[in-house]
């Protein structure tokens, strides 16, 4: 596959992720500032640092209400993680890439686009704001069930596959960090109604509230939803979930190729590592430093592909 393929492929589906994500992070910021009415303002900013456009922000906004994060992060065309802009690359980086795309792959892009502009047309209420976020994300669900449902299980469908992930391992330990040194207002709610609300409103945010509780019941804690979220193979937004599937989708395409790639074996240390690790061993050596760590290795990681496979050669 050409290099510009497989990289129009990949950003593709990492837009498409990184939208869905921002959707997720609005939603968990507009649950928390309903709980916290008197600081919500701490609860937008803590919304902007997770979704990394808090410079960005600040550069034209004196205020952390409400209506202007919102309207920052789905529709200002000056904020390139927007959902909106976001939505557009997706889809220019579809029609770049529409004959490796089955119909009902570029039809589905090509219909969240077109709704999403619609919705977004305006600046979105609050009181409208659940109801536009519910469409973000069922739109995006729809684009995956195409690509599930239609594409032969290749190159194609591996490049994209490792998009989705390699952008979904970066919102999950980003919303963990920011949870642990942002959200939490003082030590002394840590255990109360307001801690667990929030601890709450993280497992909505990444759709593993039904889920945690499936496994652990009514046993809501830091320490136990850090490490589902973390260490979990079965949770699929989670980081050890998400390394399963980058390292086996690069195998495939190792497999195809005939030649392993540098990025193979980055993948394939990290899946052992956060197989191996305990959430022990995390949190004594501290939460935030594995999270970084895990970032800036995950970033190397999404290098090093468009490096191997030569996206811009």
């Amino acid at each position: 596959m050409l290099g510009k393929t497989a990289g129009g492929l990949f950003w593709m589906f990492r837009y498409l992720e990184r939208s869905e994500n921002t959707a997720r992070l609005l939603e968990a910021g507009f649950r928390m500032a309903l709980t916290r009415s008197q600081s919500s303002s701490d609860e937008w900013k803590s919304v902007l640092l997770t979704a990394g456009v808090l410079p960005e922000y600040e550069k034209s906004h004196e205020s952390y209400d409400a209506a202007s994060v919102i309207d920052f992060l789905l529709r200002d065309k000056d904020n390139p993680s927007a959902v909106m802009p976001m939505m557009d690359n997706a889809r220019s980086n579809a029609r770049l890439v529409r004959t490796a795309l089955t119909r009902e792959v570029w039809e589905a892009t090509n219909d969240c686009w077109m709704t999403l502009k619609t919705r977004l047309a305006r600046p979105v209420r609050e009181r409208d704001l659940p109801s536009v976020l519910g469409t973000i994300r069922q739109q995006s669900a729809l684009v995956r069930g195409a690509l599930h449902g239609t594409m032969l299980r290749n190159d194609i469908y591996d490049f994209s596959r490792i998009g989705t992930f390699l952008e979904r391992a970066d919102n999950t330990a980003r919303i963990l960090d920011v949870k642990y040194y942002v959200l939490l207002p003082s030590v002394s709610h840590v255990g109360t109604s307001l801690d667990n609300v929030q601890w709450e409103t993280i497992l909505r945010s990444v759709s593993a509230q039904r889920s945690y509780r499936w496994l652990n019941g009514a046993d809501i804690n830091p320490r136990g939803i850090a490490e589902f979220l973390m260490l979990d193979n079965h949770m699929p937004r989670s980081l050890a979930f998400c390394y399963s599937q980058l390292a086996s989708n690069l195998s495939f395409l190792a497999d195809d190729y005939g030649e392993r790639k540098p990025s193979q074996e980055m993948a394939e240390a990290m899946k052992m590592r956060l197989k191996t690790v305990s959430i022990e061993a995390i949190f004594s050596d501290g939460l935030h430093e594995f999270i970084t760590d895990f970032i800036t290795a995950n970033n190397r990681l999404g290098a090093q592909i468009e490096q191997d496979y030569r996206f811009y050669g």
